[in-house]
């Protein structure tokens, strides 16, 4: 599939900020699964440009001076291929046992344990089949309502509420994963729903945990599959805060409204096609 991706954020201030700082994880790069043809980050300022820790992508928008408003777009175009949702797990930059630690947005609590140990047993038969099985319980559990949540929600809070949306999703299915003793992680990135004019107010997020003999296999709880060739990714991490497409600070500038607009679509001389 060949999918164009348009993805602007525009923070306003009810005052100019003086300084503000954001670190951008906002460019896929080429792997299984994808190949990037093109990609460009627009930004008021110039940005260094850094792999952290986990290989992905970052770079740092610093505005120093007086400013009412941040605007980032990045857009372009991947191919890309089903691959079953699986990443190979060869020349990982860092160790699988670094995706069995707890995170602030991950710490289980005996909810999250209720979920998980059922599938111990399975677990320890057919870890893939469990995955699965895990996916459909917490997407049971848990209804898809956006503005209910929020980045600092947790996942024993989101499973609590018994809704959330896409980060929710992936962070219950990352904490019952960890309490199996399953290296998993967050997945951030952008979905094609099949709409050509369709436009989002954020990307979107999934989990991936590792199968022996596979590799690291995805799964979008929200939907309740494995991501396939409509999936992109752009950046992977403990938690949200390891992936977020956008964070970072500011000094200044009063009450803060955010903007987001992402449009994912077949590109088009491929639709016509």
């Amino acid at each position: 599939m060949h999918l164009a991706i348009d993805h602007q954020t525009v923070y306003r201030y009810g005052e100019p900020a003086n300084h503000s700082i954001q670190y951008l994880r906002l460019t896929p790069l080429s792997c299984v699964g994808q190949a990037v043809r093109s990609w460009t980050v627009d930004a008021p300022s110039r940005m260094p440009q850094w792999r952290d820790a986990y290989d992905n992508i970052v770079h740092v928008l610093t505005i120093d001076r007086p400013h009412s408003e941040v605007r980032v777009r990045v857009f372009g175009e991947i191919d890309t291929q089903d691959t079953n949702g699986i990443v190979p797990a060869e020349n990982e930059p860092v160790a699988a046992a670094v995706f069995l630690r707890e995170t602030a947005l991950t710490e289980p609590d005996e909810a999250i344990r209720g979920v998980a140990e059922p599938m111990r047993s399975l677990v320890e038969r057919d870890r893939l089949n469990a995955l699965h099985r895990m996916m459909n319980t917490i997407r049971d559990a848990m209804d898809y309502r956006i503005g209910e949540t929020d980045a600092r929600t947790t996942a024993p809070a989101a499973l609590a509420a018994e809704s959330g949306v896409c980060q929710d999703h992936a962070h219950v299915f990352i904490s019952c994963a960890r309490t199996l003793g399953i290296p998993a992680r967050y997945v951030s990135g952008y979905l094609f729903a099949g709409e050509q004019e369709e436009t989002y107010t954020a990307g979107h997020a999934w989990a991936e945990a590792l199968v022996p003999g596979l590799g690291w296999v995805g799964f979008d709880v929200a939907n309740r599959v494995c991501p396939g060739e409509a999936y992109v990714r752009a950046a992977v991490g403990r938690d949200y805060l390891d992936a977020a497409p956008v964070r970072g600070a500011r000094r200044g500038g009063g009450d803060e409204d955010l903007d987001v607009q992402v449009r994912v679509a077949q590109a088009q001389h491929q639709a016509q096609a």
